[in-house]
């Protein structure tokens, strides 16, 4: 879609018009290296003058390179249109493949976009630049977290990030989850509070996010149903925390755990996740994403009324749109 018919679809939303918002996207072919297409993309992004706009997003791809747009459209409707999304293509297989096969091109390309977009955005004045976040879905979550530091989060900090389907091997979600605070489950953690970490599921984030938000806002968008996220090799031998009560909105009750058989189930509904219904297993609804990008941004100039109508809206228009039989993963 041109940025010119973006800018109409999001100015018929708002009282005002829209400013259009910028999508940028380098495939394998544009240039030899990593580095090479982080600097292209880089090069574009200044000309452009992405960096006076109020939100930049460094995204990172799923495993065939897609980028949902129901995780960009919300925001860029939150911003009227100022704003940059910028993403760089790792590979041409689906998500486990790359995994197994290719599994440090994701973490070398993410590392190269975040590291050259960063380096230049924090020669900036802090009062003139735009609030930086990071997204990535299933591989692209997995890989978007791998390529930042905590030091990144300390001395200069993004500003946030949206996760969604976050998958199973990634450290940084497995260490949060196992440290969440008591009580909270395995299916929808609360971390300290929600000071810097919060999880979000399709009813939003749960009771004991007492905490205010600190410098940096870090969303996990995750469905209680989505294997991906929730396989786990112990199920060989034990039960998980996330079949225990209370259980997840979209999990059914008369699920059980047997030894092995359970195991084996999940392994069945990976590949088979992204082919449910949206808002539920691997398919994140873009009604859901815009709570997260609300919680993540502080967005604060619309009433709850404009955005219920916006969830509406984002909801039909993904469902109704092509090209998400290609998501891969």
């Amino acid at each position: 879609m041109s940025h010119r018919a973006r800018r109409r679809q999001i100015s018929a939303r708002l009282p005002k018009a829209a400013v259009e918002p910028i999508r940028l996207y380098a495939g394998l072919q544009v240039a030899e290296t990593p580095d090479e297409r982080s600097q292209l993309l880089l090069d574009e992004l200044i000309e452009l003058n992405a960096f006076d706009r109020a939100a930049l997003v460094v995204v990172t791809p799923t495993g065939t390179g897609w980028v949902d747009p129901s995780a960009i459209d919300g925001l860029e409707y939150l911003y009227d249109g100022d704003t940059a999304s910028v993403a760089l293509q790792y590979s041409y297989l689906n998500s486990p493949l790359s995994l197994v096969f290719q599994s440090e091109n994701g973490l070398e390309s993410s590392q190269s976009l975040f590291r050259t977009i960063y380096r230049y955005w924090q020669k900036l004045p802090a009062g003139q630049r735009p609030k930086l976040f990071l997204h990535g879905l299933s591989l692209g979550a997995f890989n978007s977290q791998r390529s930042i530091t905590f030091l990144d989060l300390l001395g200069d900090p993004i500003d946030g990030a949206v996760w969604s389907g976050t998958p199973f091997p990634s450290e940084k979600w497995q260490t949060i989850t196992a440290d969440r605070d008591a009580g909270s489950t395995q299916w929808l953690p609360v971390y300290q509070g929600g000071r810097f970490v919060r999880f979000m599921n399709q009813n939003g984030v749960p009771e004991g996010n007492s905490a205010s938000w600190g410098n940096v806002r870090i969303v996990y968008l995750q469905y209680a149903s989505d294997a991906i996220t929730f396989f786990d090799k112990h199920l060989l031998y034990r039960e998980a925390d996330w079949m225990k009560a209370p259980r997840g909105p979209d999990v059914s009750p008369l699920l059980s755990w047997y030894p092995i058989v359970s195991m084996l189930q999940l392994l069945v509904d990976m590949p088979l996740s992204d082919g449910v219904p949206m808002g539920y297993g691997h398919v994140y609804a873009p009604d859901h994403y815009l709570d997260a990008w609300l919680e993540v941004t502080g967005v604060e100039n619309w009433s709850s009324e404009e955005i219920d109508a916006l969830k509406v809206h984002l909801h039909s228009k993904a469902s109704n749109a092509d090209g998400y039989e290609y998501r891969g993963g």
